[in-house]
C-alpha cells in the first residue's frame, strides 16, 4: 500500500501517527514547531546552489496553479555547494502537532549484534588530520576548520527506517528530527536521510526569521555533578567561546543583508542533547521584503549554509582543507533538511547527527571544529559522543 493511500482519506493529528505511516520515498521533518509528512512526488526541482530557492519560488507558483493543497518544497541539499540535493513538490502532505506531544514510552533497543564496522578514516588517521589542520591555523591560512569522520556500519539485516526515526524523536522531542529519500542512480536500495539535529539554520514565519547556530561543544556524562562543571567550562572557555564567535558573526551577517532589524545576543547560552552540550546564541531578524523569493526561508537557507559551525572561517580556505583532510565525501551530512511553503515560511535544520541509511548499511558522520588550542585526541573523543545520538537509537552505543 502506498503512503498516498494511507494519506488521503483522513488527517492526523499525532506525530506517533504520522511516525507510523512513514515508508520509503516519503519526507518526514518535525520540530518544537510542528511535524511534516510528505508523500509522492509533484515537481522536481532540478536547481543548482543560489537558483534554488527561485526555482522553489517558480514550482510553488505551478503547483497552486494546478489546484494542489498546501503545495511546499520539501527535501535536503548536501555540504557541498556543488554536491547532491533532493528537491521536490510533494502530491500530498499532512501536518501535526510538535512531537513532545509523543508520550507513549518504547522499550530500550537491544544490544545489536552482527554488525561489523568500518571507521573512515581510523582514529589515529582523524588525529592526524585534526594535527595538519592545526598546522594550516597556525601558518594563518585558517581560523577554523571542522573535520568530520565517517562510520560505516554493516548489520545481518536490512535496517527499519521508521523504527530507527521513532527512537530518535522519542530521545529528543525538541531536535529537528527527519527523514529524506536521497536515492541516487546506482544505489542498489532505497537511500534514507535519516537524523534529529539540534541545530537550527533558519526558520521564517511572516517577516520573523530565527536562526540558532550551534558551536562549541562538550560530551554530556550522565552524571549531573560532572555535567554542572562541563557546563561551567563550556559557558567560560576562551576557545569555544572564540570558535562560536566565529559562528555567530557570520550568520548574523549574512541575516543582516535581508533584515531590516536584527537581534544577536551577547553571548551564548549552553543548550543540551541526550549526548551533548553545546554553546548556543538564537538570532532573530525582521525581512525587509518577505515577498522576494530570495528572502523565503529556502533562500536564506542558501545564503547561510554552510556556517561556520559545520566548515570554517574562511569559508572558501576551509571548503578546500576539508576536501584534502577528509577520505570520505561527506554527501548530505552538514548540509541542510527542511521545508518552504507558497509563503515563504518554512524551516531548515543543519543535518548533524543524521545518518544514510541503504538496506543493511548505515553511514554516519560527526565532526569537530578545529581552532587555535584544539587537542587531536579531544577532538576524536568529541566525535564520539556525537556519533551516540545515532548509535544509541541503533542500539549500538557499546561501539564508541
Amino acid at each position: 500500500m502506498s503512503l498516498s493511500t494511507l494519506t488521503r482519506p483522513s488527517p492526523v493529528h499525532r506525530p506517533s501517527d504520522l511516525l507510523a505511516a512513514y515508508l520509503t520515498g516519503s519526507f518526514y521533518f518535525s520540530s518544537a514547531r510542528g511535524t511534516l509528512l510528505a508523500d509522492g512526488v509533484h515537481t522536481r526541482i532540478r536547481a543548482g546552489s543560489g537558483g534554488r530557492a527561485r526555482a522553489a519560488a517558480e514550482a510553488l507558483d505551478a503547483a497552486a496553479a494546478a489546484g494542489l493543497p498546501d503545495p511546499v518544497v520539501v527535501g535536503a541539499a548536501g555540504f557541498r555547494p556543488d554536491g547532491a540535493a533532493g528537491l521536490l513538490v510533494p502530491a500530498v502532505v499532512r501536518r501535526a502537532g510538535a512531537p513532545a506531544a509523543m508520550a507513549a514510552h518504547l522499550p530500550e533497543p537491544r544490544p545489536g549484534t552482527g554488525w561489523t564496522v568500518r571507521p573512515r578514516p581510523e582514529p589515529d588517521g582523524y588525529t592526524t588530520a585534526v594535527s595538519r589542520a592545526l598546522e594550516l591555523i597556525g601558518d594563518g591560512e585558517l581560523r577554523k576548520v571542522v573535520l568530520a569522520r565517517a562510520l560505516e556500519l554493516t548489520g545481518d539485516h536490512p535496517v527499519a527506517v521508521p523504527a530507527l526515526l521513532t527512537r530518535l524523536v522519542h530521545a529528543d522531542p525538541a531536535a529537528h528530527a527527519f527523514a529524506a529519500d536521497v536515492t541516487a542512480p546506482g544505489d542498489p536500495a532505497p537511500r534514507t536521510l535519516v537524523g534529529a539535529s539540534p541545530e537550527l539554520l533558519v526558520s521564517r514565519r511572516g517577516a520573523l526569521v530565527v536562526a540558532n547556530p550551534l558551536a562549541g561543544s562538550a560530551p554530556r556524562a550522565g552524571d549531573e555533578t560532572l555535567d554542572r562543571e562541563r557546563v561551567a567550562r563550556l559557558r567560560d572557555s576562551a576557545k569555544d567561546l572564540g570558535e562560536h564567535a566565529h559562528t555567530a558573526a557570520q550568520v548574523a551577517e549574512a541575516l543582516g543583508r535581508f533584515c531590516a532589524d536584527l537581534d544577536v545576543p551577547e553571548r551564548p547560552e549552553v543548550i543540551g542533547t541526550p549526548t551533548m552540550w553545546h554553546l548556543s546564541t538564537r538570532i532573530t531578524g525582521r525581512l525587509r521584503d518577505p515577498l522576494d523569493p530570495a528572502c523565503s526561508a529556502l533562500g536564506l537557507a542558501e545564503a547561510l549554509h554552510p556556517t561556520p559551525a559545520v566548515c570554517g572561517v574562511p569559508a572558501p580556505r576551509a571548503l578546500t582543507a576539508i576536501a584534502d583532510l577528509e577520505p570520505e565525501d561527506r554527501g548530505y551530512y552538514a548540509g541542510m533538511v527542511g521545508w518552504s511553503g507558497l509563503d515563504g515560511d518554512g524551516e531548515w535544520a543543519v543535518t548533524i547527527r543524521s545518518a544514510e541509511v541503504c538496506d543493511r548499511t548505515v553511514r554516519l558522520f560527526a565532526g569537530a571544529g578545529i581552532v587555535p588550542g584544539s587537542d587531536p585526541d579531544a577532538e576524536l573523543t568529541e566525535t564520539s559522543a556525537k556519533f551516540r545520538t545515532l548509535l544509541r537509537a541503533l542500539g549500538l552505543e557499546h561501539l564508541v
